[in-house]
């Protein structure tokens, strides 16, 4: 029989109940394609329980920092980590003294005044680098507590702001062949502005929580160490994350107690803060107003700082993310800018690579009005459908692809 002839035959049978006992029996024979663990750890993510999580996060309002209902959050984010299996919760304590006094001379108002003229004059000029383009709509921090239409919602978030100790919660997947050095995977849990700080940043911190879930679950080893960080007075002034830089850089690395094999504070490898996750609606219409439903194109924007010491090594890790993203995520793709600006990842990035995933590039577009839920009363769960949860899991997606490979993450057998 020819070569053609016992191809055409073998092909013949394969279509037949022979045919299918050939080809299991050859399947038998030859080696298995080994499954890839991440691709299987990402699977484990899924939007009815970042949903849910989210929807946890905003039984306390908007979780403002300084009161009541921000210390029942920081409580409930711990032991949720603990029943996700991360159990080596630390707190880092520092304290806040609340925003410096606001001169009321004549010169200061004067000085106000030349500045906010100045600022006019560059006013096509975004934060952290850039140029504003396109229509811009309002934006600003609501103050008003009688723009929250919810009266149960308007007496949680009552309780005002008091200097004084602070906290913030954090939890780490330690290394097994290299537990001296960790990645920082982060995101902030207070918020402002009447509402429930749903996407400001209950989405980012949801991610977080999620991740760590799925990194922490018994089969899943690293061979380097991941953190898990839910910053705390990241709305007045990135507080709760310089706080963990002044007290923790000069530990990373050290053995402590000596031969111990623990390390306290790992080497940092590279910084991943999760800020606003949600709405991408495209830009504003001529009137201000924004699209109802979730933009077709939207994307998971991964940012980088261009003028920062790092910006090299922040400019691979980005492009790093935005891999995992072409490889994990299942609906949205990801884009990487240079603009990085105005959230935790900002301490970090003299110091190490740090990037910021988010829902729109943070000064160039959010910063134009592309977001009319930011820091306002319609922040808040109900305001969000699938579509936009969505956008989020798909970054929780990029980040658990990313890191869990730059981890060396594999599952026991």
């Amino acid at each position: 029989m020819s070569a053609k002839s016992l191809i055409s035959l073998t092909w013949l049978l394969l279509g037949t109940g022979a045919g299918a006992a050939l080809a299991q029996q050859d399947s038998a024979t030859r080696p298995a394609v080994p499954a890839d663990p991440v691709a299987l750890l990402v699977g484990r993510l899924a939007l009815e329980r970042y949903k849910a999580t989210i929807k946890g996060l905003t039984q306390f309002g908007d979780r403002r920092q300084g009161t009541d209902r921000n210390r029942a959050a920081i409580d409930w984010i711990e032991a949720q980590l603990r029943s996700y299996g991360c159990n080596n919760t630390e707190r880092l304590h520092y304290d806040y003294a609340g925003p410096p006094p606001r001169p009321d001379s004549a010169a200061a108002a004067a000085a106000r005044r030349a500045a906010a003229a100045r600022a006019a004059g560059a006013g096509n000029q975004a934060s952290g680098g850039g140029r504003l383009r396109g229509i811009r709509a309002h934006t600003g921090v609501n103050t008003d507590s009688l723009a929250q239409p919810d009266a149960t919602l308007r007496a949680l978030d009552t309780p005002p702001s008091t200097p004084g100790p602070r906290e913030e919660v954090y939890c780490t997947k330690i290394g097994t062949t290299h537990p001296d050095e960790m990645y920082i995977v982060g995101g902030h849990m207070d918020g402002i502005g009447w509402g429930e700080a749903a996407n400001d940043d209950g989405s980012g911190t949801a991610l977080v929580m999620e991740l760590a879930r799925v990194l922490s679950a018994p089969d899943v080893r690293t061979e380097r160490s991941i953190r898990f960080v839910l910053w705390n007075n990241e709305e007045s002034g990135l507080n709760g994350s310089r706080a963990y830089v002044a007290q923790r850089q000069g530990l990373q690395g050290k053995e402590d107690p000596a031969g111990s094999g623990r390390y306290p504070e790992p080497k940092w490898l590279g910084m991943i803060q999760h800020d606003m996750m949600l709405f991408d609606h495209g830009m504003p219409r001529p009137d201000g107003t924004l699209s109802p439903e979730q933009r077709p194109e939207a994307d998971v924007n991964i940012e980088f700082q261009s003028a920062s010491k790092f910006a090299a090594d922040a400019q691979a890790l980005a492009w790093v993310f935005e891999g995992s993203n072409e490889k994990y995520a299942t609906d949205y793709p990801a884009s990487v800018g240079s603009h990085m600006t105005n959230t935790d990842s900002a301490p970090f990035q003299d110091l190490i690579a740090a990037i910021s995933l988010r829902e729109n590039q943070r000064g160039t577009e959010i910063g134009a009005g592309w977001d009319p839920n930011w820091h306002q009363p319609t922040d808040r769960y109900a305001t969000y459908s699938d579509k936009d949860f969505l956008l989020g899991l798909n970054a929780a997606q990029t980040t658990l692809g990313a890191v869990a490979r730059l981890a060396g993450a594999s599952l026991k057998p």
